[in-house]
């Protein structure tokens, strides 16, 4: 049986650091994912991860416009987990965020992941 955990959430102040952890379980997959659900909107895409075809780079990582340069995916295959670093954190960035997996290559579209955590609070206060 395949679950997503995510861990980690919590209110920071703006400006402030947080961590999210997501531990998968039951297999493996290619594509791991963070989405979010800001209050009263539709759940958004963050940020990707997927292995490199390339002998140059491990990964290919994708961002959403709204948090390049200051999150980062980051996943451990041995562990079987996945990360989020979110740093320089905004009000905006409040939201439910969400675990992803899934075996297409490297997407935002959230209808291509199969799996899903429950999600984690963020909330970031002014």
């Amino acid at each position: 049986q395949v679950q997503l955990v995510e861990s980690g959430g919590g209110l920071v102040q703006a400006g402030g650091s947080l961590r999210l952890s997501c531990a998968v379980s039951g297999r493996t997959f290619r594509t791991y994912a963070w989405f979010r659900q800001p209050p009263g909107k539709e759940r958004e895409f963050v940020a990707a991860i997927s292995p490199s075809s390339s002998g140059l780079i491990s990964y290919y990582l994708d961002y959403a416009d709204s948090v390049k340069g200051r999150f980062t995916i980051s996943r451990d295959n041995i562990k079987n987990m996945v990360f989020l670093q979110m740093n320089s954190l905004k009000p905006e960035d409040t939201a439910v965020y969400y675990c992803a997996a899934g075996n297409r290559g490297l997407t935002g579209a959230r209808d291509l992941y199969d799996y899903w955590g429950q999600g984690t609070q963020v909330t970031v206060s002014s």
